[in-house]
């Protein structure tokens, strides 16, 4: 697709615009007016254990043996701690994977709410005296998100109604954020600090008790719960099922580690049973799936004996076996004061920020409640999501929460869309207007 609008290469005397949403976990690169981004890479360096030059994320794939594979991120809780290695990041985005020269384009940066006026100041640093871009334009994910589902569904109520409340649950924080008239409403945004960080640090405790040490693994860790977490419809009910034997205990999946020889990467053993749950919470009958006899069973039970025992098992694989964790890891965003953690769920900081608004608002954002980010992408979140608000918000309003198109890409495609306006040429600060004024009197322009 050529690049169009205000992001063309072929729009005549515009300026390219290139579209980065800084994310976390995931750097999403590409230009304004274009649909998808045109690189999406881990915003990340690794090193492995062998080797003593870092990579930068989207190099990990290249790695041979990902086995106690170092990790080191630019953002801590959601912000920019280490221009150094963000930079290098960009650098490679920019220059490898995009092909262009930073002096020749303007730049739409999307940034977290409530930023420190330090963490500005140091990526603005980065972006117009180390890149030399010639203007920038700060937007934010939740207004962003909110734009392109208006875009997507312009006969929805939340197109109609230009309101919603967006759930923005990502690598390292969750936020909800009611957005009127395609604007944040600051002082009503909530904040919980959990995302999938937490999520994936969380499993590795519980595995790692239980069976495998698996506390340096945090790739191979994030892989295992993006494919078999899910979210419980009843916690109490599965946690029986999850206690029962073969197959009965539809939870009960296996999943091959890596071994830096015969499996370069993990997988899941039996896809089908990692889908068991599903088919029987759509009560349809599963997919065939091999039963465990009492032979196989009791080789299990050998296996894992032998694996606490640090005894050599009898197959060739190491296997990790998950059964309520599956549950019980997404149940950190719903319940965290049951892990001893000061935060609200996820249901109850929704509330929070509902009521944060004008009444009038409030049946309408309850009844747009708009999910996005990669944490909301678990088996079961929205539903799960519903059936914790509806207790909480009075009778009278409806409840419907819905997911944007992509929640991985949602605020990529809303830049993507704003950068092939005119809103953005009229707002973008400019490089000198930056040396003119600094960093803090231009970001005046974008109080969000």
């Amino acid at each position: 697709m050529a690049r169009g609008g205000g992001g063309g290469a072929g729009g005549a005397g515009k300026t390219t615009v290139v579209v980065l949403d800084n994310g976390a976990g995931f750097c999403k690169a590409g230009f304004g007016g274009e649909t998808d981004p045109s690189v999406v890479v881990p915003n990340c360096m690794a090193r492995p254990r062998s080797a003593k030059k870092w990579v930068v994320g989207d190099q990990i794939s290249e790695v041979q043996d990902i086995q106690g594979i170092s990790i080191r991120r630019p953002m801590d809780r959601g912000y920019l701690i280490n221009p150094d290695t963000e930079k290098e990041i960009w650098e490679r985005v920019f220059k490898t994977h995009l092909k262009i020269r930073p002096s020749e384009c303007s730049l739409l940066l999307v940034e977290p709410l409530f930023n420190l006026p330090s963490i500005q100041k140091s990526t603005d640093e980065i972006v117009f005296e180390e890149f030399g871009f010639q203007s920038l334009f700060v937007a934010n994910a939740p207004a962003l998100s909110h734009n392109y589902q208006v875009d997507c569904a312009p006969d929805s109520l939340i197109a109609k109604s230009n309101c919603s409340l967006v759930v923005d649950a990502g690598f390292s924080f969750t936020h909800a954020v009611p957005v009127f008239d395609g604007f944040v409403v600051n002082h009503a945004a909530r904040r919980m600090n959990l995302g999938g960080k937490a999520l994936t640090n969380y499993l590795k405790e519980l595995v790692s008790y239980r069976a495998w040490n698996m506390m340096d693994e945090t790739y191979i860790m994030e892989d295992v719960k993006e494919k078999l977490c899910l979210c419980s419809l009843d916690t109490a009910a599965d946690l029986d099922v999850a206690r029962s034997r073969g197959r009965s205990n539809y939870f009960l999946c296996d999943y091959i580690l890596p071994d830096g020889i015969k499996h370069k990467r993990g997988f899941v053993k039996n896809p089908q049973a990692a889908s068991a749950y599903m088919h029987k919470r759509k009560k349809v009958e599963p997919v065939d799936m091999e039963e465990d006899d009492d032979e196989e069973i009791a080789e299990k039970e050998e296996t894992r004996s032998a694996t606490k025992a640090g005894l050599p098992a009898k197959e060739d694989h190491q296997i990790l076996t998950l059964t309520n964790e599956r549950f019980l890891v997404p149940e950190m965003l719903f319940h965290p004061a049951d892990l001893g953690m000061n935060e609200a769920g996820l249901a109850e900081c929704i509330v929070r920020a509902v009521k944060a608004c004008h009444p009038t608002l409030h049946p309408v954002m309850y009844s747009n409640v708009l999910l996005t980010g990669g944490s909301t992408l678990f088996n079961g979140f929205k539903e799960r999501l519903e059936n914790e608000l509806r207790p909480l918000v009075p009778d009278e309003f409806e409840v419907n929460v819905q997911s944007v198109d992509d929640p991985l890409l949602a605020a990529w495609k809303g830049g993507s869309m704003l950068a092939a306006s005119q809103d953005f040429h009229t707002a973008a600060i400019t490089k000198r207007e930056y040396e003119e004024s600094g960093s803090s009197r231009c970001r005046r322009r974008f109080m969000f």
